[in-house]
This record gives structure tokens, C-alpha cells and sequence, in this order.
């Protein structure tokens, strides 16, 4: 992450810029994208009980949510003052990307300061089983969520939230300190509604919290873009937050708990992959969209409509399959 803010700040050569974005896990959405959610999730899991996964994994998410909205708001504000007091548009935005790369130093100290018990202990599985990916009793069950999931990031990658900001900008000619305060808004909603899952699990089942939030936050995604006015966009956007990341701690506590100990960091790595692979090719898909006038509302319509049928998919495939605390 360091490294790539400060390719970022020195260079205009897109190819190089590229490979900074790809190699520093530059998130083009605000979300983790990179090889630190795969660690952090088999390590929490590893530290938790059963009982206390699912309600730390919706903490590990609010504050994901809290620091992604002080960011959107802090960068958003920070681009538009810098430009009122006439620094030029690209270097008012390299500034923002410093703090993008001060922020890559202070995570790798914490990192470091870890101790080895976050670490599991694979000691007792024996030598001779064979596995792929690092998974092998659970391989299948992986295979299968990490097919779902690839169909759900891949709908999410149309809409990540530099696209969405572009299409506030096109469709009602947003200024960029507004379009901060807007995601500000929805990732403090999009935090509120991780914790708010935790107790929707625990009366009806992690896999029951994942696709009875999903199906409505879908349907005020897909009617976002139909709104005429900025406010109503605004709201129905707001409202879209306020339940959409309540599957997210769910999704990987229910991931976590449905492999063996030893497989943790190898089943959310390969999840991972899968979901980075096809948030990775959506949003070229999205950018043809938003260069033709008459098409700039259709990822939200495409995405919308494919995480539904996610979500059909997920029920029927894994609603029997339940995690040790609701056996």
C-alpha cells in the first residue's frame, strides 16, 4: 500500500499506474481486496468460540465500515478545498493519496506488532493428507461457496463506489466534497447494519440472515437510478446501505465455520480469490456502460438482478448446512 500511493503520487504513465493498483491492493470500491482479509478472518476465528464469532466479525466490519466513511468523507472534503484554493485537480487528489500511503506504513507496523498466537496450530493434522489450496476435507464445500461468491462480487464489482460517484457526478453533476459526505453517510449505515446482523442470526441462522437482507437491499439498488431527483437517489442509496453489509460478517463467520480449524486461512483465501476475480472483471463492463448516455443506469439494473439470483442460489444450496452453534 505504500508503494503504490507513492507510484501513484510521482507517475502519470498509466502502464506503470496499473501495476502499482494490482501489486499495492488499490481498491478501486473502499473494501478490502487484497491478502489481509484471508489472514484476519482465520486468526479471529482461531482467537473466538463459535458463539462469539459471528458478533466480533460484525465489529471487525463496523469499524472496516467507520474508517472507510472517515475516509470517503476526509477525501471527498479534502480534494474540494485543496481545488477552492486553487491548488490544480491532480495534486489536490497526489495529497489525498499521501495520507493513502502513510496509512499503508501504519498498518504494516501494527502487523508487526502481532503475537504468534493468532497463529493456528497445525501440528496434529497429519503429514500425509493430501490437500490442494491448503483445503481437504472441506474442499468442496469451499469450491461450491467460492462459486457463489464469485457470482456476487462479480454483480458488485458493476457498482463499486468510484463508479457510483462517477454516476452521481453524470447524472446530476455532484461535486466531489457531496459525493464524500454520500459515502460517508452510506458506510456508517452499511457498519450499523453488520452489527444489527448479528442478532438477526442469532434468531434465524447465519445463512437465513444472508439472503432475507440481500434480496431487499437488492431491490432498492436496482430502483436507485430510477429516482428523478438527486435527494430521492440519495435516499433510496442510503436505504440500500442500511441493510447491505448485513450478510457480510454472516458470509464469514458462516465460511469459517463450516471448515476444519487447519483450513481456515486456506478456505477464506481461496473465497477471497474467487470474489476478487470477479469484482475484477465487472467493472470494465461498467465503464463501456457509463460512456454511453442512454446505458449509465444498467449496472445498477445488472447487478441488482444477478445478486438475486445469487441469493436464490445460495439458499437452495447451502440453507441445510448448518454452523456448529445452530446445531
Amino acid at each position: 500500500m505504500l508503494g503504490a500511493g507513492v507510484v501513484f503520487i510521482i507517475t502519470r504513465n498509466v502502464v506503470i499506474l496499473m501495476a502499482a493498483a494490482i501489486i499495492g491492493v488499490i481498491s478501486p470500491s473502499g473494501n478490502e481486496i487484497g491478502p489481509f482479509l484471508s489472514i484476519e478472518q482465520a486468526s479471529l476465528s482461531h482467537l473466538l468460540p463459535d458463539e462469539k464469532r459471528t458478533q466480533v466479525f460484525a465489529w471487525y466490519n463496523l469499524v472496516g465500515s467507520f474508517a472507510t466513511a472517515t475516509g470517503a468523507l476526509s477525501g471527498g472534503w479534502l480534494a474540494q478545498i485543496l481545488q477552492i484554493r486553487g491548488m490544480l485537480a491532480i495534486d489536490a487528489y497526489r495529497v489525498v493519496l499521501l495520507g493513502y500511503s502513510v496509512g499503508g506504513l501504519v498498518i504494516g507496523i501494527l502487523f508487526l506488532l502481532l503475537s504468534r498466537n493468532v497463529e493456528v496450530d497445525t501440528t496434529s493434522q497429519a503429514e500425509s493428507t493430501p490437500r490442494v489450496l491448503g483445503l481437504h476435507k472441506s474442499r468442496n464445500v469451499v469450491i461450491r461457496l467460492s462459486a457463489l461468491f464469485s457470482i456476487d462480487a462479480f454483480a458488485g464489482g458493476l457498482i463499486v463506489q468510484s463508479m457510483v460517484a462517477y454516476w452521481f457526478f453524470i447524472k446530476f453533476g455532484v461535486n466531489p466534497g457531496i459525493i464524500g459526505s454520500i459515502f460517508f453517510g452510506a458506510n456508517v449505515l452499511a457498519g450499523i447494519s453488520a452489527l444489527l446482523a448479528v442478532r438477526l442470526a442469532n434468531k434465524i441462522g447465519l445463512i437465513n440472515t444472508m439472503v432475507f437482507t440481500h434480496v431487499p437491499s437488492n431491490i432498492l439498488l436496482i430502483l436507485v437510478p430510477l429516482m428523478p431527483t438527486l435527494p430521492l437517489a440519495i435516499t433510496f442509496l442510503l436505504l440500500r446501505f442500511s441493510i447491505s453489509q448485513m450478510d457480510v460478517p454472516t458470509r464469514q463467520s458462516y465460511t469459517m465455520a463450516v471448515v476444519a480449524p487447519d483450513e481456515r486461512s486456506a478456505a477464506s483465501g481461496v473465497t477471497t480469490i474467487a470474489r476478487s476475480v470477479g469484482a475484477a472483471i465487472a467493472p470494465s463492463l461498467t465503464g463501456i456502460f457509463l460512456s454511453v448516455p442512454s446505458l449509465i443506469s444498467v449496472p445498477f439494473f445488472l447487478c441488482g438482478g444477478l445478486k438475486l439470483v445469487y441469493d436464490a442460489m445460495l439458499f437452495r444450496s447451502f440453507s441445510t448446512m448448518k454452523p456448529p452453534e445452530e446445531t
